[in-house]
């Protein structure tokens, strides 16, 4: 009986110290409490529905007593934030960020230090960090692990990729979560984590829906000074702890007090399309750092890029090594001031804003794998690349150049020379400059995704905004939001782009109908899209490579793949052949006033109507997986009483992406706000639209 009655008084007391946090919907509903030995722990409702159950939290520090334990809760402080903001380039002229916030101010009763617990409640999920306040004592944390939990109600469907500290360049997998196994995986590059202890590693965001058909992703917003947040994953009981990057001595971060951790988020409704277009991870990131962004543009461009990828020319001055570092017989460099002039002609003729040149500068013989100090000093042109004579003749011609700055993973290298390339960039007229990070971190044993290389790929585009450059970074750390504070750093990759259709077995049909629901989360992808002549049989017979996908899907991509840096990837004689269905690309805006995600399923379809900056135009892109699929939409967004023409891009009759990706169709028809759009698309197709109002 006094067991029961100790067990009772237990019970009581958690309950009484349990406080509650809602969104302003009040549909969902985060319980904060500190369980019996004074751990903090939290748990999520959506519609009175558990979906996160009880979850612990807290800090392992090195060499001193972790802050998880013997806590009491000394202050609580609530505030309600309903507001506004106009992002510099977006889906949206303006943004919304409402709701709840509490903070819960901790203190540890056996070493007196004090702990922050700070919940903010959107009507579409959760979100929560740590805050270390200045201390009475030790100010300086070394972090070696994270015990943040998120306990999940159910063997739910999974889109995931591996845990690798190096890359996101993975195919997403669609399983239980009781299925997940990276074990069986082939991992890009030996570095990637596998099981630990029973546990799989995977990478944030991770997109779920529950058998209730709920959706739910976990992810986390404003990595600052901290490394990457992995997951792992128990698949017995569907329990979910974070999972931080280790530097090369094993330590995860190290912090100065006062100092904060990233937010941890878990999105959450029972309509897919709430997850797909929230800004809850641009809004919990900090506002602008950069007063004048008037320099700050969308671009729209081509390049000296494909045409290395499919094997037509190299990087490298000797002409000896394909797109995967293989030697080839002596092909011609791509690099070269009379080809760039080619595609400067060729982006004037076409109305784009740019022009990309990979290849440009000394270095490329020896690039790649060797993990080298010093590859590329990024200011020395090959002989055949005249820096000067190409500046002048695209500015003849009204064209902005791209820089490229390839890295080669020697971080430290190119942080030493940054300041003397970015005054090349300034020197020579070039706005913006497309960085990579291919290959193994210099400095020796760091990740990419480690918190020295988070502040590198932070700094890159803070220091670029002292010289008024936009940043579009690849095989970077993916994005979190900070595109909100940087407003330069345009777009990324940071995962599996439309390069890999060109030499490898390339991105499946569903790979594109997840991205949005993953990395797109974080921020614009460089995904570079475009891609005309489908299978590369048409540059070597010999080859089994394609695009994954149909022409039309291709064009749709600019509309459901967000990012004010589009790139029309494809060659120009390929443009020039399908003339018709280039229109589109000309034709389609990189920065909107307003998006509706119409339909939504990850893994299966997407369906976003997008209008145009400061115009009535807009445009509509629809994309589905590998099964055909027929759809109604409705023009409802569009102004009532007005008369538009709509061309319609859409797979042909008989398209299919692998066995006819080039059969499409082009009509034009009046439409109004009250018109419905019937869509056919094939197998790994969509559809493009433009809707134009008649004057």
């Amino acid at each position: 009986m006094k067991n029961i009655f100790t067990l009772c008084l237990l019970m009581l007391a958690g309950f009484l110290n349990a406080q509650t946090v809602q969104s302003p919907s009040k549909e969902i509903t985060v319980t904060f409490k500190l369980t019996a030995n004074g751990q903090p722990s939290y748990s999520v409702n959506y519609q009175n529905k558990p979906v996160i159950k009880e979850s612990l939290l807290g800090i392992a520090l090195k060499d001193t007593e972790a802050l998880d334990t013997g806590f009491e809760i000394t202050n609580t402080q609530n505030k309600s934030v309903a507001e506004s903001w106009k992002p510099v380039l977006g889906e949206q002229s303006v943004i919304q960020n409402k709701y709840n916030e509490t903070i819960f101010s901790l203190v540890q009763k056996t070493t007196g230090r004090k702990l922050n617990i700070v919940f903010k409640v959107y009507n579409e999920g959760v979100a929560f960090r740590y805050e270390f306040p200045k201390q009475d004592k030790l100010n300086y944390f070394i972090i070696s692990d994270e015990k943040t939990e998120f306990n999940l109600t159910g063997n739910h469907k999974t889109f995931w990729i591996p845990g690798d500290y190096d890359s996101q360049e993975y195919v997403y997998n669609e399983t239980k979560l009781s299925e997940i196994d990276n074990d069986k995986l082939n991992l890009n590059n030996g570095i990637a984590v596998k099981s630990i202890g029973g546990r799989y590693v995977v990478q944030s965001p991770l997109m779920m829906k529950s058998a209730d058909g709920l959706y739910l992703n976990i992810f986390e917003a404003a990595v600052v000074n901290y490394p990457v947040m992995h997951l792992d994953v128990t698949t017995t009981n569907y329990k979910i702890k974070s999972h931080l990057v280790p530097n090369a001595i094993g330590d995860k971060a190290y912090l100065q007090t006062p100092a904060v951790s990233p937010w941890r988020t878990i999105m959450v409704s029972n309509d897919a399309r709430a997850i797909v277009s929230s800004k809850m991870i641009l809004n919990l990131n900090e506002p602008s750092k950069i007063d004048d962004t008037s320099w700050i543009k969308p671009m729209k461009y081509v390049g000296v890029w494909w045409e290395m990828h499919v094997g037509v020319s190299t990087w490298d001055l000797s002409g000896t090594q394909d797109a995967s570092q293989k030697s080839v017989g002596k092909k011609p460099h791509g690099a070269t001031t009379e080809n760039t002039k080619r595609y400067i002609d060729f982006a004037a003729k076409h109305g784009f804003d740019g022009v990309l040149v990979e290849g440009w500068n000394v270095g490329w013989e020896d690039w790649f794998g060797n993990w080298k100090e010093e590859v590329f000093d990024f200011t020395t042109p090959y002989p055949d690349f005249n820096i000067q004579e190409i500046s002048d003749y695209a500015k003849s011609k009204n064209v902005k150049m791209i820089m490229h700055h390839e890295t080669s993973g020697s971080v430290a290298n190119y942080e030493r020379r940054l300041d003397r390339a970015l005054n090349v960039m300034k020197k020579y007229g070039y706005p913006a400059v497309k960085t990579g990070y291919v290959g193994r971190i210099i400095p020796r044993g760091e990740f990419h995704d480690g918190q020295s290389m988070v502040n590198h790929f932070n700094y890159v585009p803070q220091r670029a905004a002292e010289y008024k450059i936009m940043v579009n970074s690849h095989e970077s750390s993916r994005p979190t939001g900070v595109s909100r504070t940087w407003p330069n750093y345009i777009a990324a990759e940071a995962a599996r782009g439309n390069e890999f259709n060109g030499w490898s077995n390339g991105n499946p049909p569903t790979h594109e109908t997840i991205l949005p629901f993953t990395r797109l989360l974080g921020g614009p992808m460089d995904y570079t899209p475009g891609v005309f002549e489908i299978k590369m049989s048409h540059y070597d017979p010999s080859k089994t490579e394609q695009v994954h996908t149909t022409l039309a899907k291709q064009l749709a991509l600019y509309v459901t793949m967000y990012s004010p840096l589009q790139m029309a990837c494809d060659l120009p004689e390929n443009y020039e052949k399908y003339a018709d269905a280039f229109q589109f690309i000309k034709d389609v805006a990189a920065d909107w006033d307003e998006s509706k995600y119409l339909e939504a399923e990850p893994g299966d379809y997407l369906t976003v109507a997008r209008k145009a900056k400061g115009s009535e135009n807009w445009f509509v892109g629809a994309i589905t997986d590998e099964n055909p699929r027929n759809t109604t939409i409705l023009l409802d967004f569009l102004t009532p009483g007005k008369k538009y023409k709509a061309i319609i891009y859409q797979d042909g009759k008989t398209a299919h992406w692998e066995k006819n990706p080039i059969n499409y169709e082009i009509k034009t028809i009046d439409v109004a706000s009250k018109s419905k759009l019937k869509l056919t698309m094939a197998a790994g197709g969509g559809t493009a639209i433009s809707i134009f109002p008649v004057k």
